[in-house]
């Protein structure tokens, strides 16, 4: 009759258990934990209680900075957006404004395009909206360059032309001006070509003109001194 294994005899048993060393090891740091004053033992425990809140405290700090600094951006980006169609604005009241008006109703009306116009500058004072300075040599930093302008009154690179003022809010651009700039000017090199062309044409025909003046003259000695010889000879 055959009999099952029992359950003790499946269990398996732990090779470290039965490690004379690791026993021995376990039973001296049991001794150590048994004979370790209570006193030793919290400031420990109050130690590492400490450690982990203080991590906490710094991990915390850096979340909330973290936050606040994406925070001020999202402002930071709404804000540019916003007051950049609000220049646009201004824009529009200054090109309302450099019309003449004659009539008393249309001088009421510029009078409230005006006050919308400083109430609007008002806006952008408290707001560190700043127009830049589109004058003397170009920015890139500022400027953008719509086209170049080849004269003699201004050196290379100079502001000529303001085609759309820009503005700035604190230190970053929230529109750059649009300016057209001074360039040295040139000379068209179809215009080069056709000189350089009419120079060597100018000189093949002098060489031409030359070559062909020399036999004739040769020719008309030759002719003269046969006959100053026969009148000799009579």
């Amino acid at each position: 009759m055959a009999f099952g294994k029992s359950k003790r005899d499946e269990t398996k048993t732990d090779p470290a258990a039965e490690d004379p060393e690791v026993e021995a090891q376990d039973a001296s740091a049991a001794e150590v934990v048994e004979d370790e004053d209570p006193l030793v033992t919290l400031a420990r425990e109050k130690d590492d209680a400490v450690d982990r809140w203080m991590r906490l405290q710094a991990d915390f700090q850096n979340h909330r900075r973290h936050a606040q600094a994406n925070i001020d951006t999202a402002v930071a980006s709404a804000r540019s957006e916003v007051l950049g169609e609000a220049v646009t604005i201004l824009d529009y009241l200054d090109m309302a404004l450099a019309f003449e008006v004659t009539s008393e109703e249309a001088k009421n009306l510029k009078v409230g395009v005006e006050m919308t116009r400083q109430q609007l500058q008002a806006l952008f004072d408290r707001m560190n909206v700043k127009a830049v300075t589109a004058e003397g040599a170009f920015d890139p930093g500022r400027h953008q360059a719509v086209s170049t302008v080849e004269t003699d009154e201004h050196e290379p690179g100079t502001i000529v032309e303001v085609v759309r003022g820009g503005w700035t809010i604190g230190d970053a651009v929230l529109r750059f001006a649009q300016v057209r700039v001074a360039a040295a000017p040139d000379a068209p090199a179809d215009e080069e070509a056709e000189t350089d062309s009419a120079a060597e044409t100018d000189s093949a025909a002098e060489v031409n003109s030359a070559a062909e003046a020399a036999p004739e003259e040769g020719g008309e000695e030759a002719l003269e001194a046969p006959a100053e010889a026969g009148e000799e000879k009579a």
